[in-house]
């Protein structure tokens, strides 16, 4: 019987030797088959992590759209729900205090907090009364302390006058811009914001003609002037969390005819910008205290787009903050008695 098994045993390894079998493909496809199952009931039940959804800015066909996540559209702006849980019943001091982060301030009104307060109560209105074509385009919505503080003394998002930056840079440092903040992390210029929102420089790019006569730089746009243009659409675009066709045509950027209807928005929010740094955040430089002026220019901090909208198309995405706060929408209002 012994004998039987022995040579059994040798004839069924023989014959698999003879006969080899693949067992690791069938097993790779069905663990493949397997875990793409699992996937797709995963998608099915947990949802599409990756879903996009596009806001169609311009004709379809064109490309003009703005996609984003569907999960980032779900998740609403934390400064909202920040915003609500501030109770002060009312009190706008209270209320002041508790949007810039400062408890002391009106306190004592020969501090820098108080004076540069009683400006930012000043600007507020001139913003809710003679800017509410750009504030409140698409309903009421209005600004606060808030909407730029957050709850912070100095807000985020405002920025000083860093130019030059290329001064330590080996080789010919002026063919080169360097990467910072302001240029959005890219070697286009970072003097845009200084350029266009503090010293009023036209904004624009090279001509559609080649060889226009003229002196670039003068009377003829040169490629510094493309170059900040594109530093300062970068700039809006991050700001907003937006794209290029989201005030341009696709088809014609250059053309102010075929642009869409965002685009007088950020035309008017450029010239307010404009007027609010001039006006009331330039003159803080003699009330402020050195540790709050700029790094290289001793400059007092300005405001731009991220300062209010902080990656959103609307600040705290058209929260209508105002509503609660008539006398900050009028020039003139007694805010704190």
């Amino acid at each position: 019987m012994l004998g039987n098994w022995k040579r059994l045993d040798t004839w069924f390894s023989t014959w698999n030797k003879n006969n080899p079998t693949d067992i690791y493909g069938p097993v790779i496809v069905m663990g493949t088959l397997g875990g793409a199952l699992i996937a797709a009931i995963a998608l099915v039940s947990l949802g599409q992590p990756f879903k996009t959804d596009s806001m169609q800015t311009g004709p379809r066909g064109t490309g003009m759209s703005v996609p984003e996540f569907v999960s980032d559209l779900a998740e609403p702006d934390p400064g909202i729900a920040a915003y609500a849980a501030i109770d002060t019943d009312g009190d706008a001091v209270a209320a002041m205090r508790a949007w810039t982060g400062i408890p002391t301030l009106f306190e004592d009104e020969e501090d820098y907090q108080t004076i540069v307060a009683h400006r930012m109560i000043e600007m507020t209105q001139n913003i809710n009364e003679n800017w509410d074509a750009h504030v409140n385009a698409n309903g009421e919505v209005g600004v606060t302390c808030f909407t730029c503080h957050r709850g912070q003394a100095v807000p985020s998002g405002v920025w000083y006058n860093i130019t030059p930056v290329n001064q330590s840079m080996a080789g010919w440092s002026s063919t080169q811009n360097m990467a910072t903040s302001q240029s959005q992390y890219t070697s286009l210029p970072s003097d845009a914001l200084q350029s266009y929102l503090a010293d009023y420089e036209p904004i624009g790019v090279h001509d559609l003609d080649s060889r226009v006569p003229g002196v670039p730089g003068q009377d003829v746009a040169a490629i510094q002037n493309a170059e900040r243009t594109y530093s300062l659409m970068n700039y809006f675009a991050n700001s907003l969390g937006v794209n290029c066709v989201f005030c341009h045509n696709s088809r014609a950027f250059y053309d102010a005819a075929q642009v869409t209807p965002q685009w007088a928005t950020a035309s008017l929010g450029i010239a307010m910008v404009q007027e609010l740094n001039l006006d009331y955040l330039i003159p803080l430089e003699e009330v402020l205290p050195p540790e709050r002026l700029g790094p290289v220019h001793a400059d007092a901090p300005k405001l731009a787009c991220m300062t209010c909208h902080k990656g959103y198309q609307q600040p705290l995405q058209g929260t209508n903050v105002i509503a609660d706060w008539p006398d900050l929408a009028t020039i003139g209002a007694s805010v704190v008695d």
